[in-house]
């Protein structure tokens, strides 16, 4: 009928140029004021919010455009009042889902850190709240199209168990990650090691996997159900500040006294020198390991800022050492060995 009277499509498309340009023009209107607001706050929840309208509100404009261009038309009633109405009402629940779905994500990002009581803010937990946002989505189109929710949710549930099956290495690996972030025994910048040898910092935790950063830069990957199962030493827990020790052996002729009293003055000044060193508590110095082979043993104990903070710390002191023991002149020796000869000379 159409191909016959094209005269009929005027009125149509002659509405959906006016409403998509006036729908346009709010739109522009509307994100330059929220853009204004956003500059003039720097609200970092309107920069979201800004950023998650851009892309979306122009499939809005075009959605409302072919709905009034579908009204005002000649079009058979159900077309006009069934099958369009249904598929824009799709397009727009998901678009909308899609929307709130990365404004969760970067929500979840930048203001779950902040939360009293929130999880660790990884991969894993933005990835939930947008799984959160898409399943209440998904109801709510499915409502909106007057489809029962109850028997497809009683089919997930039966198909639910042979997928369980198919997937449990999956699963396994994302319910480890889910309590790890849960019972907060590893989170973001944490500096771990496994009883397999595995250590660094922990960058992320997604849900198959968690990612370390080596000192010496490198990524190691651990799945999530072998980290459950790891034997972990968390050197950030209860707090990043840890104790570290640097041994040193003087000759057996050495004063101790006077040995410990200058390895105090060493790292007593130290602590207030040397980066990542701290001053509280304050640095001591104990006649420990002793007595050895072929020499006197001490230990100087301190405190740095965090893990990785010990190695550099342990070498300037043991430069500082070495430059204050000749100046005292106190032997370092080298290790030495008494042998004795017993039997008949001839």
């Amino acid at each position: 009928m159409l191909a016959r009277r094209p005269h009929l499509l005027l009125q149509p498309a002659i509405v959906f140029a006016a409403t998509f340009a006036a729908a346009y023009i709010a739109r522009a209107l509307v994100l330059r004021a929220l853009r204004a607001w956003v500059s003039r706050t720097g609200s970092r929840a309107g920069q979201i919010l800004l950023e998650s309208l851009r892309g979306p509100t122009v499939l809005w404009v075009l959605i409302l455009a072919l709905h009034a261009a579908i009204q005002s038309s000649e079009l058979p009633r159900a077309v006009t009042e069934k099958w369009s109405p249904d598929v824009l009402i799709v397009l727009w629940g998901a678009s909308f889902t899609l929307m709130l779905m990365r404004a969760a994500g970067d929500l979840v990002r930048h203001y779950g850190a902040q939360a009293p009581g929130a999880l660790p803010v990884t991969t894993l937990t933005q990835t939930l709240a947008q799984l959160a946002v898409l399943i209440l989505g998904l109801m709510l189109i499915l409502s909106a199209l007057d489809v029962k929710v109850t028997p497809i949710l009683t089919a997930l549930g039966v198909g639910g168990l042979a997928v369980a099956l198919a997937l449990q290495d999956t699963l396994s690996n994302l319910f480890a990650g889910f309590y790890m972030a849960v019972a907060r025994q590893i989170s973001l910048g944490d500096y771990v090691k496994l009883n397999t040898g595995e250590e660094g910092y922990v960058t992320d935790i997604t849900w198959r996997s968690t990612t370390f950063r080596a000192l010496a830069n490198n990524l190691i990957i651990v799945p999530n159900s072998k980290l459950a199962q790891a034997i972990v030493t968390n050197y950030s827990l209860p707090q990043k500040q840890m104790g570290a020790s640097v041994q040193v052996g003087v000759s057996y002729a050495a004063d101790p006294d006077q040995v410990e009293r200058v390895l105090l003055e060493l790292a007593v000044r130290a602590s207030k020198e040397v980066p990542g060193m701290l001053t509280d508590p304050a640095p001591s110095v104990a006649f420990d390991p002793g007595f050895g082979d072929s020499s006197l043993g001490f230990s100087v104990n301190y405190t740095v800022s965090e893990f990785a903070q010990q190695f550099g710390v342990r070498q300037e002191l043991r430069r500082r050492i070495l430059r204050r023991f000749r100046e005292e002149g106190i032997e370092i020796p080298f290790p030495t060995r008494t042998v004795r000869l017993e039997g008949k000379v001839d």
